[in-house]
């Protein structure tokens, strides 16, 4: 998915911060997410997006109550939560300049939407692509990112931004009025596609904080530190492919090292690097594959713990409980009926 990049966690302290003024418990923030807490706290700590959709996931359902989250949450992306990224479209030249920037290093954000930019002859057109990312999320998250939009343009600026439309493909929701609070107008609702429209005016004001001198700086930083999260995720990603490829047999690191030109311990290091390890990557993918095991392929407990290379059916339940607390029988019967 083209959301599922690297991304560091501040996003997610973020929406655990928020969660918890609503009564929600760090732990059910977290549960399944493979996110430790302390990696919170830690600036160079990262994680994927895949990640941070499951603790957005795990948030929304906590918070039935609570539908319009997304857009709440929005508001606390403040320009500086963006480390340098921020930094290099706070400095770019023009509006114009700023949007290019940030739209060639979106990696470095916690965007979960596709942007696409259209000029028109009286407006420009942000398009919010959410093409991809999983219910329950996927609302929230394309809310988030447009009240997050608009916050930054603000604080950019200086002033709110003049938006002339605001659309969602979405149904009108009954939080509909709260959207008129943030951003000035009313939206529409069912459109085909999901847009915030700017005066065209916007592209040509200067940044109020412009400095070329920064502005280069930063920016050859922003591609020092995408090379660095691209590389980091090569590595997971190759790991994770190597024990897909092979799922009957256990998992070994020393195997995997050595097959990948390296040792165990440098291995072990560069997954430490980009907030993973070895571990937890043979839980993601033994925790997927017995998903599809058990909910589509009509096997037996016994026969997914062998498949998935487990010496024992035991210890296969001992792990399935730790993934989703409770039984695979169990989690099997609820997902046959719909109330996984």
């Amino acid at each position: 998915m083209h959301w599922d990049y690297r991304r560091g966690t501040y996003s997610a302290r973020l929406m655990t911060e928020l969660a918890a003024e609503h009564g929600v418990q760090l732990g059910t923030c977290l549960e399944g997410t493979g996110i430790d807490p302390e990696w919170l706290d830690d600036p160079s700590a990262e994680i994927t997006g895949r990640q941070e959709c499951e603790l957005v996931t795990n948030i929304v359902k906590a918070l039935p109550d609570v539908p319009e989250i997304g857009l709440e949450s929005g508001s606390r992306y403040h320009v500086t939560a963006y480390g340098i990224w921020g930094y290099a479209v706070m400095s770019s030249p023009t509006a114009r300049d700023a949007v290019d920037l940030g739209l060639r290093y979106l990696n470095l954000t916690y965007a979960f939407s596709r942007f696409d930019i259209e000029e028109r002859a009286d407006r420009v057109c942000m398009f919010f692509d959410d093409s991809g990312i999983p219910e329950p999320a996927q609302r929230a998250l394309v809310e988030r990112d447009l009240s997050a939009v608009f916050h930054m343009w603000s604080e950019l600026l200086g002033e709110p931004p003049p938006i002339i439309g605001l659309a969602l493909r979405f149904n009108e929701p009954s939080y509909a009025a709260r959207y008129e609070e943030l951003f000035g107008l009313r939206p529409v609702f069912n459109a085909e596609r999901t847009a915030l429209e700017f005066e065209r005016s916007l592209f040509d004001r200067q940044m109020p904080q412009a400095n070329v001198h920064t502005a280069k700086l930063s920016e050859a930083q922003c591609e020092e530190l995408l090379a660095a999260r691209e590389d980091r995720q090569g590595i997971a990603g190759r790991v994770r492919h190597m024990i897909l490829r092979q799922p009957r047999q256990s998992p070994d690191m020393e195997r995997v090292a050595k097959e990948l030109a390296t040792t165990s311990r440098s291995l072990r290091r560069r997954l430490a690097e980009e907030g993973t390890s070895f571990r937890v990557l043979v839980d993601e993918v033994r925790e997927t594959l017995a998903e599809q095991l058990l909910s589509t392929a009509g096997l037996s407990v016994d026969a997914v713990a062998e498949r998935l290379g487990f010496a024992s059916t035991t210890g296969f339940i001992s792990a399935f409980h730790r993934w989703k607390g409770m039984s695979p029988g169990t989690w099997r019967a609820q997902h046959r009926h719909g109330s996984r």
